[in-house]
């Protein structure tokens, strides 16, 4: 075998990380556990093999740059901008306290002055792609609370960059000097000049030109180049970080049309070279120094769960807003990552951090990363243990909501719970059709739009608290669930079930497994989008394929009776799917069955006289399986009897209500129809 140190080294370090990645995603933990504890396996203070360090450490170089590619290619000053009211003086505050308790607790240990500066501020700064994970398993990303976390998110890797540009000039030098403070600012002002001005027209319309050639492979390329190309130009002619430089070009870029395009193309490559950062990080770490100074290990990991937790929630005393998006947040962001490692590998190069302080640092990143998940499903608990403290409820809510609230003695009302798209066209709706509504929903600013609207709301969580005491369940006609979390319907279906048992429910559901379970707790119609949207193609198909609408209509309900089982195992399948068949010979006949208790058995076609009555046809008569094609007028309807019509769909709409005396289409047995030999009526 030739003598190949890196892609012996790539091939190990890649390997390592794909078991413990996917070890620790088995076990409900983020991937990016499972790389550090790899990098730890193969690092040189572990026994086996031990893997070159700096050789894995120059690939991670490229791990940080499309990291930070990524962060430039996603920043969002518009996303920072609408939640400006909690996330700059947040971010802020939180960065600035967060340092200060870190600084003071490792001068304490006798670190030096500029080491405990650093890792204050390491310590202070979350990982997102930790934050984006966690917000999206607990379907949180798309709410109020979500988009309030991901915008402090922005404000930090704001901080960060601005530390990363920083950390040279006070650090790296003894002595201050005034002469290279300037130098350096010189610097940075001509690279920001030469980026924003030249790179701003140059790299879209490089790309765009690029794009045109629809070469694929050469796009991909182009994308690399710009990237690296930048980072390092940017390095070696203006003095600042690869990080820096790489987090500008993304910027730049985010800016183009193709920025989407660009950002599928380099989540391969920053994928696998974050992984290789990830490891290499892993390989810093000295288990028996951390075990030797565990209880340094273990208060900086609840500075960092605890202590950020307790920081950012203490701040809803303060900021305007509702508790619960403090407590997302605050969940949310105690804990480090990307942005923490790429400091501390800044102080090692500056010489500011110690190997072994360094290993602290990643220690504490290893157990916030792990716990983190668990502070999400403990969010629940938390929330009710700070609801059954009132004075210290209303100190954090402060968010200052008066809705509109129902008029005393409104009954037959429809409850809705959540006031997304889906919610927003239900309430449109019933605005237009003058139906008396009441909506809930956790989110202060929907809140406010339905008060302007002068739309009766609820203000509150209906899933964790006593909201729905206050919706007059027992009055209302409807209550309707729009809310994409299965745990929370069902709560709120259970406790909705229980103010009213006949009350109808209808809810959404996520998970198909889940529909069955919303049914046995009192829904009585249980929707899932997707397979929603797939019943809806089947119905446009058969449509399509000319198959009469009524009976269509008849079979798409019987899926959804049957909660959506495909697998036609039910009478009301079985049945319609017969009808269908039966009328596939007979395009654009409707069949109306004649019931037991309609008026024109015993009448002959003729004293029906339902051409003349309604304009529609009667072309065909079915009897015990029988067809007959225009039948006499003479013949006598009998119950059971199925009347093929024709005609515009007033007019069939007209001689249904006169064979069946009912608007809606019917509903029957199977046994009227026989099924094909070998069949059976009885549920698998």
């Amino acid at each position: 075998m030739h003598d190949l140190p890196i892609l012996v080294n790539i091939t190990i370090a890649l390997v390592a990380a794909f078991i413990g990645g996917a070890t620790a995603r088995r076990i409900g933990l983020p991937p990016i556990v499972g790389y550090l504890l790899a990098g730890i396996l193969i690092g040189p203070f572990t026994p086996g093999f031990i893997g070159d360090v700096e050789t894995i450490q120059q690939l991670a170089e490229l791990g940080v740059i499309f990291l930070m590619l990524g962060v430039g290619l996603h920043f969002s000053f518009t996303d920072l901008w609408k939640v400006r009211d909690i996330a700059i003086p947040g971010a802020l505050f939180q960065t600035a306290t967060a340092t200060l308790i870190g600084f003071f607790i490792t001068r304490t240990w006798g670190w030096s002055l500029s080491s405990s500066i650093l890792f204050g501020l390491a310590i202070s700064v979350a990982s997102t792609v930790v934050l984006l994970r966690g917000l999206m398993d607990n379907a949180l990303l798309n709410t109020s609370h979500g988009q309030a976390a991901v915008g402090w998110l922005v404000m930090e890797d704001i901080l960060s960059v601005l530390i990363l540009i920083v950390m040279p000039i006070i650090f790296s030098r003894n002595t201050f000097s005034w002469a290279s403070l300037g130098l350096t600012f010189l610097k940075l002002a001509g690279f920001g000049l030469s980026m924003f001005f030249l790179g701003n027209r140059i790299i879209p319309w490089l790309l765009n030109k690029i794009a045109l050639t629809r070469s694929r492979e050469l796009f991909i390329l182009a994308v690399l180049a710009i990237s690296l190309g930048t980072a390092l130009g940017s390095a070696a002619f203006f003095g600042v970080s690869l990080a820096l430089g790489a987090f500008v070009a993304g910027a730049i870029i985010s800016q183009s049309h193709l920025s989407h395009q660009v950002g599928a193309d380099i989540l391969p490559f920053r994928e696998s070279f974050a992984v290789l950062f990830f490891v290499s990080v892993g390989m810093l770490v000295n288990p028996l120094f951390l075990w030797q100074n565990l209880w340094q290990v273990i208060l900086i990991s609840l500075l960092i769960i605890v202590g950020k937790f307790v920081i950012t929630l203490l701040l809803g005393t303060i900021i305007r807003r509702p508790a619960i998006t403090f407590l997302v947040v605050a969940v949310g962001l105690s804990q480090i990552g990307e942005f923490s490692f790429i400091l501390g590998q800044e102080g090692l190069k500056i010489n500011i951090l110690s190997q072994d302080q360094y290993s602290l640092l990643l220690a504490g990143s290893l157990i916030s990363i792990t716990v983190n998940p668990l502070m999400y499903r403990l969010m629940p608990r938390l929330e009710h243990w700070l609801r059954s403290i009132p004075f210290v409820w209303r100190q954090l809510d402060r968010q200052n909501i008066q809705p509109i609230v129902l008029e005393e003695g409104t009954e037959g009302h429809v409850v809705i719970v959540g006031f997304g798209r889906v919610g927003t066209h239900m309430v449109n709706v019933l605005e237009r059709l003058n139906i008396p509504q009441l909506v809930i929903d956790s989110d202060a600013q929907q809140i406010q739009e339905l008060t302007r609207r002068k739309i009766p709301a609820l203000y509150g969580d209906a899933a964790n608290s006593e909201i729905l005491n206050f919706a007059r369940l027992e009055k209302a006609r409807l209550l309707v669930i729009t809310l994409s979390d299965d745990a929370a319907c069902a709560s709120i279906i259970s406790t909705a079930h229980q103010i009213k048992s006949d009350l109808s429910i209808i809810s959404r559901v996520s998970a198909v497994e889940d529909i069955e379970y919303l049914h046995s707790l009192g829904a009585r119609e249980v929707i899932q989008p997707e397979l929603e949207g797939g019943l809806e193609i089947i119905r446009h198909l058969l449509l399509e394929l000319d198959y009469p609408l009524n009976e269509v209509y008849q079979y798409t309900e019987a899926v959804r009776q049957d909660q959506y089982n495909i697998d036609i195992n039910s009478i009301e399948e079985s049945q319609t799917l017969r009808n269908l068949i039966n009328s596939a010979g007979t395009i654009g006949i409707t069949w109306v069955k004649v019931e037991e208790h309609s008026e024109i058995i015993g009448r002959s076609l003729a004293e029906a006289n339902i051409r003349a009555l309604t304009g529609a046809s009667v072309v065909a008569l079915m009897r015990n399986n029988h067809l007959t094609p225009n039948p006499k007028s003479a013949t006598l309807f009998e119950a059971g009897d199925r009347v093929g019509l024709i005609g515009e769909a007033d007019q069939i709409a007209e001689a249904v209500k006169i064979i069946t005396e009912q608007s809606e289409t019917f509903t029957e047995s199977v046994e009227d129809w026989p099924l094909p030999e070998g069949s059976s009526t009885e549920n698998p």
